[in-house]
């Protein structure tokens, strides 16, 4: 049960980066094929912004991947629900908000 919660997960926030690299992708295109000036451009301003808001969410989302791929792991070791920390258990409140936690509260 919690391993395909975790893999539910995975798949969500994997589908979450490709359509970020996509529009990424598809800004930087843009930005190449326009003689726009970032720095000069009244819109460049805007066009840096939405440059360095998906980045950072395509980097949240890969981190988040990550984050599950890790999950998984203590899942197949055992480990999984027990602080890295403390080895104590992590709450269930804890892990149902994430699902990947590796410490529990009182680690965190």
């Amino acid at each position: 049960m919690v391993r395909d919660e975790l893999l539910r997960l995975r798949a969500i926030t994997q589908a979450q980066a490709e359509t970020l690299a996509q529009d990424l992708e598809a800004l930087f295109t843009a930005s190449r094929d326009s003689n726009a000036d970032d720095e000069h451009d009244p819109e460049g301003a805007t066009i840096g912004f939405e440059r360095a808001q998906l980045t950072a969410l395509l980097a949240t989302a890969r981190e988040r991947i990550a984050e599950v791929d890790e999950a998984l792991r203590r899942v197949d070791a055992g480990t999984y629900g027990l602080c890295e920390r403390c080895g104590q258990p992590i709450g269930e409140q804890r892990l149902a908000a994430r699902p990947f936690a590796r410490c529990c509260m009182a680690c965190a």
